[in-house]
Order: structure tokens, then sequence, then C-alpha cells
């Protein structure tokens, strides 16, 4: 098995690459998706996330209202760092139950966004970084997220800096031109890493 960790500022088109991995064979866990799962209605996370925060970052169903969590958390770091400390242990235990149900010569993409802030890179074979220029950055996430410029920079700023990122990576993928160049990039990438599962 070739554990991967695929990460990248907010943004940078991580999803992107992860599906395309995952097309092309990888079995891919994303931190992302587990994050929301492990706190969906009635499970301990949410419990622990409406004790620590309050039932204000509750929606009118019940469920985790992630807007007006997030204004609290990314206007206060000691906040955010609760939250992780919540979020972050239940969602690498589900990734590791998920990864010990993938095949023995499986390439596992964990897509994990702040693998970095983390202090994760030594957690696995080959770490892979989407970078893009910073200003194309904030332009997508203002576009995709409908936020104001103060807005996308501050969740930017709460992420670790580009150099962090890329002095981790073993692979760089560069999302700034077309997604057919991306494609490419990704076709490379997975023949390396589909050579490596299985050759050992």
């Amino acid at each position: 098995m070739l554990r991967v960790g695929l990460t990248g500022g907010i943004a940078s088109g991580k999803t992107a690459v992860s599906d395309a991995l995952g097309e092309r064979g990888a079995v891919v866990i994303d931190a992302d998706v587990l994050a929301r799962q492990v706190v969906e209605p009635g499970t301990p996370g949410l419990a622990a996330v409406v004790e620590r925060f309050g039932a204000d970052v509750l929606a009118d169903e019940g469920r985790l209202n992630r807007e007006a969590l997030g204004r609290v958390v990314f206007a206060d770091p000691e906040a955010r760092r609760d939250l992780e400390a919540i979020v972050h242990p239940a969602v690498r235990a589900r990734a590791a139950a998920l990864e010990s149900a993938a095949p023995t010569d499986s390439v596992v993409v964990h897509v994990i966004p702040l693998l970095v802030e983390t202090g994760q890179e030594d957690d696995y074979d080959v770490i892979v970084v989407v970078d893009v220029a910073p200003e194309r950055q904030l332009e997508r996430l203002q576009r995709r997220n409908g936020f104001d410029a103060e807005a996308a920079g501050a969740r930017i700023a709460a992420q670790a800096t580009r150099a962090d990122r890329l002095g981790v990576a073993d692979a760089v993928l560069h999302n700034d031109t077309t997604p057919e160049d991306l494609v490419d990039q990704v076709d490379r990438l997975w023949r390396d890493l589909h050579a490596r599962a299985t050759t050992g």
C-alpha cells in the first residue's frame, strides 16, 4: 500500500486532483468529507461542538451551521484550536478505519487541507501539494464562496504559508493554467504512484 498525503491551500484545486486520482483507481479518503460526517446530528462530535460553542452554531433543524461557526473560529485562533481538538481526532480515527479496509496494493490518497498545520507530513510515503499563485487563490475563493476580500484573506491567512507547504512536498501540481494541463500533471503523477504501489 502506498500512502499519499494530498494537501494545498484553500481553493487550490485539491478536489479536482483527488477526483481525478479516484477516477484512475486511487482510494481517496477526504478529511473535509469526514469532518462533516463526524459532526452530523446525533454524533458525539456535534455534541462536543455545541458544548464548547453553544447552540448558536446550530441551524434550525439541529444541524451544524458552518457559516456561524466559521465566523467564530476564523476570528479567534483559540476557538479554532478548540474546534480542531474536537474534530481532528475523530477524523483521523475514521480515516484509519477506511484505510485499513483498502486492498494491500492500493494507492491510498488522504486529502488533508491542514496536513502541514497539524504536523502530519512525516506520516505518509508521498506528500503531494496542489499549488496556486496567491492572487489566483484569493480570486477563486471569493468567486467560489462569495466571500469579500477580507473574509477570503482571513481564511487563507489561517492556513500554513505557501512556502511551508512547498517545503514538505515530494510532488507539486501547479494549478495556475488550464484544467487540461492539471489533468496531464495528474496522469504523470498517477503513473508514478501506481508503479510504486505495485512494485513495492
